[in-house]
């Protein structure tokens, strides 16, 4: 434990106190302005992979619809499922355990500047013994701008959201769970089945609702530095993905109802004919046959020039 111990402080906290005081100490000695900086840096680092994140997000989102197919084709069978899902993944080059590598990266630093946050803003003697031993000693610079000067825009950094002057500490709570709203609404794909889509709903106002809450028993630095991040983070969303949920989704398409079956055609009805119209017909075939006989008889009839020659 002692050699855990020894690598967060030495590896995540001291570098982070140092960093903060010396851009304290170029930002004409604002900590505001050096926890913004400091939060662009992180992003700036974590960009390929926040790129990379959201891109494997958003194919696993599309192939979601052929994952239900292989979920319903293979029901009985959850190797099968596996296989032909971990297949459909290759085919598409997608990796869901890339999904988790820039929450795997930040979550140290946010819990590390949580801590560096409070040992560079100490509230009593004690803390501020703390933090001297923090500094680094080949850094005279660092050990002369202490104390730190807290206030950013009339908001002292280093008091809980809690104990801020109302309204400043609703105005807080509200741009951290809002702006964890916008981004996370922008990162969630529409989806056609039901129970996705009540939890992506659970989803989307569960975590800014449950991180607007335990606002207020942080520091407002840090405050400053989620509502910071989030906004950056809305930037790299829009410039992935555009909108993406937050785009305005038409109503869905009724599905064209199948062509009716053509009827079969009944044969015409056999016309009655009247009598006139019998009789004329009887009287038309008797003048054809006589025609017809008349002129096979003058075929037959013998030519009397050149037998009476003879």
């Amino acid at each position: 434990m002692e050699f855990l111990s020894l690598i967060w402080n030495e590896g995540i906290i001291r570098p982070m106190v140092n960093s903060l005081v010396v851009i304290y100490l170029l930002l004409f000695q604002s900590f505001g302005l050096s926890i913004l900086v400091f939060t662009a840096t992180v992003r700036l680092l974590t960009f390929p992979l926040t790129v990379k994140q959201l891109r494997q997000t958003r194919a696993m989102s599309q192939l979601a619809p052929r994952i239900q197919e292989i979920q319903k084709k293979h029901a009985g069978d959850r190797q099968k499922v596996s296989q032909e899902t971990f297949r459909l993944y290759k085919e598409h080059g997608v990796n869901p355990v890339g999904c988790l590598g820039p929450l795997v990266v930040q979550m140290p630093i946010l819990i590390g500047l949580y801590w560096a946050l409070i040992r560079v803003l100490p509230s009593n003697p004690e803390n501020l013994v703390e933090l001297s031993q923090l500094l680094y000693s080949w850094l005279p610079a660092v050990h002369q701008s202490i104390p730190i000067n807290s206030l950013f825009l009339t908001v002292d950094l280093s008091a809980f959201v809690g104990n801020l002057v109302s309204p400043v500490n609703f105005l807080v709570t509200l741009l951290v769970g809002g702006s964890m709203w916008v981004q996370q609404k922008m990162a969630t794909m529409p989806s056609a089945d039901a129970r996705q889509q009540s939890t992506q709903r659970m989803m989307l106002w569960m975590f800014p609702i449950m991180f607007a809450v335990i606002t207020w028993s942080f520091p407002s630095g840090l405050a400053l530095y989620w509502i910071s991040s989030n906004l950056i983070g809305i930037a790299i969303q829009f410039k992935i993905t555009g909108l993406g949920g937050l785009r305005r989704q038409g109503p869905v398409a009724p599905a064209a109802p199948p062509l009716p079956t053509p009827e079969p055609i009944a044969p015409p009805a056999p016309v009655e004919e009247h009598e006139d119209d019998k009789q004329h017909s009887h009287d038309s075939q008797e003048r054809r046959r006589s025609r017809g006989a008349g002129a096979q008889r003058a075929r037959r009839r013998p030519r009397g020039g050149r037998g009476r020659g003879r």
